[in-house]
C-alpha cells in the first residue's frame, strides 16, 4: 500500500498509468453514457405531471451529483496537499476544478432550462440554486487565484485552503430543500428509505450519474495528464516522450 502512495507521488509514474486507465475507462463511460441517455430519452414513460419536460433530468442530476462529488475531490487533494506536501496532489486539486466548474454549470443551465415549464421562470434565487452558484464560484475562485500567484508553491497553498473551506457549501447544498421552504421538491432518490421515482425512470438515471462519474474520472485524468506535461516539460523523461512522439 505504501509503496502505491509513494508511486502516486512520481509523475513519470502517474502520467503514465493515468493515460493506460483512460484508455479503457473513457470507451466504457461513453457506453454508459450513451445507453444512459437513449433509455431515458426515448424508452421511458412520461411523467403523469411534467410530461417530457422531466427528461432533463439525465443530463441535469447526473451533472449536479457528480459536482458535488467532484469538490470533495478538489478538497481531499488540497488537503494531502496542505499535509503531506504531495505536488501530485496540487495536480489533482487543480486539475478537478474546471471538470468541476464545468459540471457546476451544465447543472444550473440545465436546471434553467427544466425550471421554466415547471415553474414559469429561468431562474429563481431559491436556496438550492443559489448555493449552486455559489459552488461554481468556488470552482472558479480556485482557479483564478491559482492564476493570480507568480509563486505557484504559495498559490497551491492558497488554493487548498479556499478549498477546504468551500466544503461547509457542500451539505448546505445537500440539505437546503429540507432546511428551507423551497421551490426544489425533496431528493427523489434516497440511499435509506424507498426513493419516490418510478424504477423504469430510476434505472437509466442511475446509469447516467455512474457515467458521468467516469466521465469526471476520464477529465480529471486527461487534466493531471496536461498538467504534469506543462510542470515536467524541461525534464528528460518528458524530452524523451516529445521526441519520440515526433
Amino acid at each position: 500500500m505504501w509503496t502505491f502512495f509513494h508511486k502516486l507521488g512520481s509523475p513519470p509514474w502517474l502520467y503514465a498509468i493515468a493515460g493506460t486507465i483512460l484508455r479503457w475507462l473513457l470507451p466504457i463511460a461513453l457506453l454508459a453514457l450513451g445507453v444512459g441517455v437513449v433509455w431515458g430519452l426515448l424508452y421511458t414513460a412520461p411523467d403523469f405531471r411534467q410530461g417530457n419536460s422531466y427528461r432533463i433530468i439525465y443530463i441535469h442530476v447526473p451533472a449536479a451529483v457528480v459536482a458535488l462529488a467532484g469538490y470533495y475531490v478538489m478538497a481531499i487533494a488540497g488537503a494531502i496537499s496542505l499535509i503531506w506536501k504531495m505536488k501530485m496532489a496540487d495536480v489533482a486539486m487543480l486539475a478537478a476544478a474546471p471538470v468541476g466548474a464545468a459540471l457546476t454549470f451544465v447543472a444550473l443551465v440545465t436546471g434553467a432550462i427544466w425550471g421554466k415549464p415547471t415553474w414559469g421562470a429561468w431562474w429563481v434565487w431559491d436556496a438550492r440554486i443559489t448555493s449552486m452558484l455559489i459552488l461554481l464560484f468556488l470552482y472558479l475562485g480556485v482557479m483564478a487565484l491559482y492564476e493570480a500567484y507568480d509563486n505557484k508553491a504559495a498559490a497551491a497553498r492558497a488554493c487548498a485552503i479556499l478549498s477546504l473551506v468551500g466544503t461547509v457549501n457542500i451539505p448546505i447544498i445537500y440539505k437546503s430543500v429540507d432546511w428551507w421552504y423551497s421551490l426544489h421538491q425533496p431528493a427523489s432518490i434516497k440511499f435509506t428509505g424507498e426513493s419516490t421515482i418510478d424504477p423504469s425512470m430510476l434505472y437509466p438515471l442511475l446509469l447516467c450519474i455512474v457515467s458521468f462519474y467516469l466521465l469526471f474520472t476520464c477529465a480529471l485524468l486527461a487534466n493531471m495528464r496536461v498538467e504534469i506535461l506543462r510542470r515536467e516539460r524541461r525534464t528528460g523523461w518528458v524530452q524523451r516522450l516529445v521526441g519520440s512522439a515526433v
